[in-house]
């Protein structure tokens, strides 16, 4: 029979804790105090990024520019006929008749009125009398001397006698010469009984009727003007050019005229002549400009605005109006340069355009300039620039320009006193 001994099991190792969940554990604690970390430095890079930008000085920029295209300089003008006299009587008396009256057109040498002056007529009749009595003593004063010559050459009178003849018959010949210049003064003064055209044109006034008594004016009284004629068909029109613009102005140049009554009809003309000297008092140089009427559009003596078409190329830098300091060492503008940084330029004004003012010098183009700038900005103050209102102020510049060109230099003066007025100088 077998004996069977219970053998005992083999132990068990002992059971290892796992340890896994703890290493887990500590990656997860481990990331969310890096994530931690890294916010709260993003969030502080981010607040000293703001704070930065919020210190420092927002700004908005423009670029000096020319013209694109030529300045359209606008000035009043005063609208006259080529040819406008007035018409005054050179006898006296009453007006037995007239034949125009205003508004009529009349040829040079038509009769436009007549003038009763009887005094005349009778001073002519004694001259011509004079004159005939002047011809008969001269004519028998000349056959005398001739008669008293050729007996001197026989010795058969004196010479003596004979210069006394002579002398006779050249005094008569005077005397005949002063009663004919007599005839023919009268006799001009008897014309100008008729009153007539001196050149083509329009009467334009009338101030006198028939039974009226005409003064010449011989006894010093003022002259009163019978009729008004004018020659509208070319007309004059005078401008006073400003003397910033006197040099762009020159004789044979195109121009044309606008009127308030016309909107957006242009009347061209052409630049006649300048006065070539600027007035000391205006500082301005007086322009004519002739311009063709002949369809009778234009009226003389009217209100026109003289449009000159000036080079652009010839124009100055420009910025806009609120782009200057005026501080007491002089005007200067607010420049951005490379490192976004403030530098103070001083500048000369030019002419004031009405919404930009030219830049005669301290500007050379390209330059970043502040607009509205504080009165307290210096040099070397840090700057960001920003657009206005959603505009790239790359383009901001080149549509200013446009802008200034457009406008015009409208009734232009003197920039110093005008741009002067827009800012006050810093304290």
């Amino acid at each position: 029979m077998t004996t069977h001994t219970d053998t005992p099991p083999p132990p068990t190792p002992p059971h290892k804790p796992r340890r896994w969940p703890l290493v887990v554990a500590a990656l997860v604690v481990l990331g969310l105090a890096a994530q931690g970390i890294w916010s709260r430095h993003s969030a502080h890079a981010a607040l000293e990024h703001d704070a930065q930008a919020a210190s420092t000085l927002s700004v908005q920029v423009v670029e000096p520019q020319h013209s694109a295209r030529a300045l359209d300089l606008v000035l009043p003008g005063n609208v006259q006929a080529f040819l406008d006299t007035p018409i005054y009587a050179r006898t006296s008396g009453y007006l037995r008749k007239w034949y125009f009256d205003i508004g009529a057109h009349v040829k040079a040498g038509q009769l436009l009125a007549e003038i009763d002056a009887p005094e005349v007529d009778d001073q002519l009749r004694a001259a011509r009398a004079d004159l005939a009595n002047a011809e008969a003593n001269y004519a028998l004063a000349r056959t005398t001397a001739d008669r008293w010559q050729q007996m001197l050459q026989n010795r058969s009178v004196s010479k003596q006698d004979t210069d006394e003849k002579v002398g006779d018959m050249l005094a008569k010949k005077a005397t005949l010469d002063a009663a004919r210049f007599n005839v023919s003064r009268l006799g001009q003064l008897q014309s100008y009984e008729k009153v007539t055209a001196p050149f083509d044109g329009i009467v334009t006034a009338r101030n006198v009727d028939v039974g009226a008594l005409i003064d010449a004016g011989n006894g010093g009284s003022a002259q009163k003007e019978l009729f008004h004629v004018a020659q509208a068909d070319k007309l004059r029109v005078y401008a006073n050019v400003p003397q910033a613009y006197a040099q762009q102005i020159r004789a044979g140049q195109p121009a044309f005229l606008t009127l308030n009554e016309t909107q957006g009809k242009r009347y061209p003309g052409t630049i006649a002549r300048t006065a070539g000297a600027v007035d000391p008092t205006q500082r301005t140089m007086l322009v004519e400009v002739s311009v063709d009427n002949r369809a009778g559009e234009l009226l003389p003596g009217a209100y026109a605005q003289v449009h000159f078409a000036l080079d652009g190329s010839a124009t100055p830098l420009t910025l806009p109006g609120n782009a200057f300091l005026f501080r007491p060492g002089g005007v200067k503008v607010a420049t951005v340069d490379a490192n976004h940084r403030v530098k103070l330029v001083n500048v000369t004004l030019g002419t004031d355009y009405g919404t930009r003012v030219a830049v005669a010098a301290g500007l050379t183009g390209g330059e970043r300039v502040i607009v509205n700038p504080q009165d307290s900005i210096v040099d070397d103050t840090p700057v960001r620039i920003v657009a206005a209102h959603g505009v790239n102020p790359a383009s901001a510049p080149q549509a200013d320009a446009e802008a200034a060109s457009a406008h015009g230099a409208s009734g232009a003066a003197s920039a110093n006193s005008s741009a002067a007025s827009q800012r006050r100088p810093a304290s």
